[in-house]
């Protein structure tokens, strides 16, 4: 398995490539532009890998910039939570309120929740729903490979923002403690933006975690 951080977009959004077995799945695409596109459209092509999900943590809009290209370019419909469709379905009203340029995403998805298994190559990802940044927000866990692909949930040494509509601080604060802070110390968390880090690490040092 191969991990491939690409940091996308004026909000330094981190997107990602997971690939096994010539597979991937592509994590929030945040490319807003064509030099953006091109970045992630030539690291699938030279490394001969076959998209197979396009998944989507949460729908604001630095997760979601790319959705549109990648969805029409690779065939494939975006996975997400329910309860996050309608920050989709107003991703273009969002857009114009902010000021950003979206190409607005498609709506025809498919859903997926708590405890799914997501497959790839030799790699299995479980679904966590982790609401609180955004209502239907989601974590995917590697337990074999011991990797987390937080999003918005858990940074480094800092959390996700919940001064945004539909946001919720005491939900996020509940999803962190009695879902991520479940899991064991050495598993290593891939946010959506920053560095990386680890379960243990956030534990003890983490300045908005009690």
């Amino acid at each position: 398995m191969k991990i491939k951080k690409l940091t996308f977009n004026s909000f330094q959004e981190n997107s990602y490539i997971i690939s096994s077995n010539n597979e991937c799945i592509i994590i929030d695409p945040g490319c807003c532009d064509d030099y953006e596109r091109k970045i992630l459209s030539n690291y699938i092509k030279e490394n001969n890998l076959v998209p197979k999900y396009l998944i989507n943590t949460h729908c604001h809009l630095d997760h979601i910039f790319g959705n549109k290209f990648v969805s029409e370019k690779y065939k494939l419909k975006a996975h997400m939570h329910i309860n996050d469709f309608p920050l989709l379905e107003n991703a273009e009203k969002i857009a114009e309120y902010y000021q950003v340029e979206l190409d607005n995403p498609s709506k025809d998805v498919k859903f997926i929740g708590e405890k799914d298994k997501i497959t790839l190559g030799k790699t299995e990802w479980e679904v966590i729903f982790t609401p609180g940044h955004a209502p239907g927000h989601i974590c995917l866990l590697n337990k074999k490979d011991k990797v987390l692909i937080s999003g918005d949930v858990l940074f480094y040494m800092s959390i996700g923002r919940t001064d945004l509509p539909l946001c919720s601080h005491e939900d996020l604060i509940r999803s962190i403690k009695e879902k991520l802070f479940k899991l064991n110390d050495d598993i290593k968390v891939f946010p959506g933006h920053g560095q990386e880090t680890t379960i243990g690490f956030e534990k003890e040092n983490n300045p908005f975690i009690n």
